[in-house]
């Protein structure tokens, strides 16, 4: 089993089902970004969020609240 890939589909809390963000039901990705095109990959430990795109090459680039907050309402 991948872990990226699940056997099984999950609506995830919000009850959409993505076929290009399987992780969107994985509690360390925020929807509200994700749904944006970004990573959005959480670093649990200090709350900051990679801002960068989709599958970017090379490792995250995790910012504040306050920035991931900026780019969510850009987008809306």
């Amino acid at each position: 089993m991948n872990a990226e890939y699940p056997t099984t589909t999950d609506a995830g809390t919000s009850g959409r089902v993505d076929e290009n963000r399987p992780d969107l039901s994985n509690s360390n990705v925020r929807e509200d970004l994700a749904l944006t095109g970004r990573c959005a990959l959480v670093h649990l430990p200090s709350g900051r969020t990679c801002l960068l795109p989709l599958r970017h090459p090379g490792p995250c680039d995790f910012h504040g609240p306050a920035e991931a907050a900026d780019v969510v309402s850009a987008s809306q």
